[in-house]
């Protein structure tokens, strides 16, 4: 069962974006006061009124006095506000200054890292939680992983699969991409537990996945990095981590039309779909977990407030860095977001093949 609070209030920064108006909405459902945060006090404005005048608070990244101002009060801070590798510092700051929990969304690999290893003991002096990527990249699949493995020490391989029907980028989106290429140098990441991320030079592999029924057998990117290498290799044991994306959806990030996602339902969802596949081996043994659901940006509300539930509800504060499937029991974290977010399903022994591609 969902933990539900009462009224505590948590600051969300970046709360007019598109996945900033899920946080605050799933803020409210699960009985926290929400406190809007951001640059832009016309946005701010806006998105108050939405909600019958919720508190906001006017402040930028490179205004610490105006990020302390903000968190003045708070429970703790979810940062929604892209590109992180501009706000993850400087809101994180503020958090430690606060002596509050800090929760982001971020899904740059890269920059989850170095969140990890500059700011992990910090937190840890300071008492509080550092919990970055806990959205849909970087907390669900950690999640599934983690659920899968369940009482295995370690395991020799951890795959995640990736089908989304599309991708329709928010401008946030859009902005995260184009600093990463720019940070990059327009190549892309790899990922290894014992090495971490590596930028090269050479083009993704080509791969084919068995995903699931009814989606079946489909061409997949392979070596495709997100934030949930980060997180996994933060907390499970495992020799290796692969990773694969049906081909659609990259196709859509290329999509000149910079309009938003479209809206099909009352809660704002578009009509994306998803489901990730995790498997697991250790020897000849294999355990999976299978998330379904529908749009990645609204998904990433409820992931991010069970984890702030979570941290803020055990009988001791958590300290450090800790990532989605590390706060506790990862199928009771799942079975808390079923069926309202998602479906979880778990299964053992699936024998599957992989066969590599070449464009």
């Amino acid at each position: 069962m969902p933990i539900t609070q009462n009224n505590q209030p948590v600051l969300v920064y970046g709360a007019y974006g598109h996945t900033g108006r899920f946080i605050v909405a799933e803020l409210i459902d699960r009985g926290f006061t929400p406190v809007l945060a951001g640059r832009d006090h016309g946005k701010l404005h806006a998105a108050s009124a939405t909600h019958g005048g919720l508190e906001f608070r006017v402040a930028s990244v490179d205004d610490s006095f105006a990020l302390d101002r903000a968190l003045n009060g708070v429970a703790a801070v979810i940062n929604a506000a892209g590109p992180f590798a501009t706000t993850a510092a400087p809101v994180f700051d503020a958090a430690l200054r606060a002596r509050v929990p800090y929760l982001d969304i971020a899904a740059e690999p890269d920059v989850v890292s170095a969140t990890m290893q500059q700011n992990a003991a910090r937190a840890l002096q300071a008492g509080i939680a550092l919990a970055p990527a806990i959205g849909f990249y970087g907390g669900l699949g950690d999640l599934l992983a983690t659920a899968a493995i369940g009482d295995w020490p370690q395991v020799d391989k951890i795959t995640l699969a990736f089908a989304l029907s599309s991708w329709k980028p928010t401008t946030g989106t859009r902005l995260t991409i184009e600093a990463a290429e720019k940070r990059r140098g327009g190549r892309r990441l790899a990922f290894s537990p014992k090495g971490g991320l590596e930028l090269r030079n050479d083009a993704a592999p080509l791969a084919e996945w068995d995903f699931p029924t009814p989606i079946g057998r489909q061409s997949v990117a392979a070596e495709f990095v997100t934030a949930d290498s980060v997180t996994m290799s933060h907390h499970l044991n495992t020799r290796a981590i692969n990773q694969f994306m049906t081909l659609a959806p990259l196709k859509d990030l290329g999509d000149r039309d910079r309009s938003p996602p479209a809206v099909v339902d009352a809660r704002g969802r578009s009509a994306q779909t998803f489901l990730i596949e995790a498997l697991v081996e250790l020897g000849k043994q294999q355990r999976r977990a299978v998330a379904r659901g529908q749009d990645i940006y609204a998904v990433t509300a409820p992931l991010a407030v069970e984890a702030l539930c979570r941290l803020l509800a055990g009988p001791r504060p958590w300290r450090g860095a800790v990532t989605a499937g590390a706060l506790g029991d990862a199928r009771e974290f799942l079975d808390a977001l079923a069926p309202r977010h998602l479906t979880f399903e778990a299964h053992q022994s699936r024998s599957l093949e992989v066969q590599s591609t070449h464009p």
